[in-house]
């Protein structure tokens, strides 16, 4: 695993690349599929290499590139993807020094001359004494266009003794022209406990003692890139001089104690600013970074939401058993709705800290705002709160209309959506008043008929009646209205009722139309009695006669015996009890 040709100390990086596809570690599946390709005289004219830095797209390319021109120890072996590591072919690609390997950074060499000078003009020719001539293309996605293009004719056909291999981070910008012409491959983020185990063994391999706490900080910090593990674990020994602690490592890295990010998070969620300001200064003291700090913070609020989701989430092999325990108490005692806020907020509070003249003082601001709005309602809890709250009794004299319900929507029609959010609760604080100001005005529509009264009393006729007569209501609540439309019903009929309501209350109202659920009309409603009367006379024998005589006759009006003599007694003159004699006072 180790190269023994280089003198003098050698980064732990370099020293443990590795040297063959049995090295590689996490990539099982690119690994099977090359050896299937190998061991069948498949190799393809072109690879594409993509993933995160430090996964091993570059190395994978020279190891390919050993593997395509290998001649065994003896001299007589064939492509393999196994590399004796020993023919002059293995040992001058492993030194960099090999003429018919040639490996080019695309980011300092990204123009249309630096692609002919280096590939187009040279690729007729054979290679000086290896199997095939490889070209190796790092960070391929910032050749020009212009680059690109004139590589491209050369990938369409290339001679037989050429291969290409590319690496890239951003295989977005790669034009898909060339990746049809490519065999990709797709590096992974090295697991945890890949990664874990990989730096211990090369830890025993250095003699260094370390402890396995350590290495999960390592491999946390390390976000799935190996070289930046090797590199922090080389880091790490010599900062240990000896045995290295995560406490050393956690100040090498400038992080704070997870668990005292923890009890910060505590604090925070509980609403104790005094003590979450007081831990905040103690990290501090103690070399913490503040950006570290939110930055952890808002790590554990991504972790403790996706434990709410996905328990198993909490078995994360770089997290200590107790904040693992920890980590599952908060997900199942914190809402949902105060992550998403603590997350939002703490995107907002890191961007802050990074443009503060002073990094500390953002952070305790940041803290001081977490705390503040940690204990606020939520929406929910407000609008229950508004709700449950009786709107103010509706005035009994006055206006047209239905009895006591003209009254109720006075206020909102002279600006009354505002009028109710005047004097907030003082135990709701500002968010309270301030969700009062939208909401204050829809408590007093408690029902359906306070918002037909409201549209009457702002003498919109033509709302009114469509209301009355194309509407079938199947769901109200205060700002919200569900209606099935009648067949008459105009299409425009839900936008414009939102808009005049949010026009009178200054409220936003959601009108939403559905297919079915509705009741009766309002007209409907109303006219119920006269249609069945109409439904009774129209049973009658004798009318039922008149229509059969003549088919267009319709019923005009209906009138009831009760309602004949309550007429007639209506227009009798009233009775004079003592006739009045003018003369009778002379």
């Amino acid at each position: 695993m180790s190269d023994t040709h280089d003198t003098g100390y050698q980064v732990l990086a370099r020293k443990y690349r590795p040297a063959s596809f049995a090295d590689l570690i996490g990539q099982e599946a690119m690994v099977r599929t090359l050896r299937n390709a190998f061991e069948a005289d498949r190799i393809a004219q072109a690879f594409m290499m993509t993933g995160i830095r430090g996964t091993g797209k570059t190395t994978t390319a020279r190891i390919i590139a050993k593997g395509m021109n290998c001649i065994g120890a003896d001299g007589t072996g064939g492509p393999t993807t196994d590399p004796c590591g020993m023919c002059e072919h293995c040992v001058g690609i492993a030194e960099g020094r090999h003429v018919d390997v040639l490996e080019m950074d695309a980011a300092s060499n990204t123009g249309i001359d630096d692609i002919r000078s280096t590939v187009i003009d040279n690729v007729a020719y054979a290679p000086s004494s290896a199997r095939y001539k490889v070209y190796i293309i790092d960070e391929v996605h910032m050749l020009s266009k212009s680059a690109f293009n004139a590589l491209l004719k050369t990938l369409e056909e290339p001679p037989a003794h050429v291969k290409f291999i590319f690496a890239t981070t951003e295989i977005r910008k790669v034009p898909v022209t060339v990746l049809s012409r490519c065999q990709r491959f797709d590096l992974r983020r090295i697991e945890p406990e890949v990664m874990i185990a990989h730096l211990r063994k090369v830890a025993d391999a250095e003699g260094a003692e370390i402890a396995e706490d350590a290495l999960a900080l390592i491999t946390r910090a390390a976000e799935g890139s190996v070289r930046d593990a090797m590199s922090l674990l080389d880091q790490a020994i010599s900062h240990g001089a000896g045995e290295t602690t995560a406490d050393q490592v956690r100040a090498m890295l400038g992080l704070a104690d997870r668990g005292r990010v923890l009890d910060l998070f505590d604090l925070i969620m509980k609403g104790d600013a005094a003590g979450a300001l007081s831990e905040l200064s103690s990290q501090y003291a103690d070399g913490a970074d503040p950006m570290a700090v939110l930055r952890d913070l808002a790590e554990i609020t991504h972790w403790v939401s996706v434990i709410q989701i996905t328990p198993e989430a909490a078995e994360d092999p770089t997290v200590s058993p107790d904040e693992r325990a920890r980590g599952r108490a908060m997900a199942d005692g914190l809402p949902m709705r105060a992550m998403t806020r603590m997350w939002q907020m703490l995107l907002k509070a890191i961007e802050e800290v990074s443009a503060a003249p002073n990094a500390m003082m953002a952070a305790e601001m940041a803290i001081i705002r977490l705390t503040h709005v940690s204990t606020l309602p939520s929406p929910e809890e407000l609008v229950r709160k508004l709700q449950d709250t009786p709107p103010p009794p509706p005035p009994t004299g006055g206006g047209g209309g239905r009895p006591g319900l003209a009254g109720a929507s006075a206020p909102a029609a002279s600006g009354g959506a505002s009028a109710g959010a005047s004097a907030p609760s003082s135990s709701g604080g500002p968010v309270m008043a301030l969700a009062q100001v939208p909401e204050a005005g829809l408590v007093r529509y408690a029902s359906f008929e306070h918002v037909v009264e409201l549209i009457r009393t702002n003498r919109d006729a033509k709302l009114l009646i469509e209301v009355e007569t194309c509407l079938r209501l199947v769901s109200y609540s205060p700002g919200r209205i569900e209606f099935e439309p009648a067949g008459n019903a105009p299409a425009d009929l839900a936008a414009r009722l939102g808009d005049r309501l949010q026009r009178w209350t200054g409220a936003r109202w959601g009108v939403s139309v559905t297919g079915s659920g509705g009741g009766k009309t309002i007209a409907e409603e109303r006219d119920a009695d006269r249609l069945a009367l109409e439904a009774q006379a129209a049973a009658h024998p004798l009318v039922k006669a008149v229509f059969e005589a003549f088919p267009g006759a319709k019923i005009t009006d209906i009138k009831t015996p009760e309602a004949i003599a309550e007429a007639a007694a209506a227009e009798a003159l009233p009775e004079v009890e003592d006739e009045w004699d003018p003369f009778e006072e002379e």
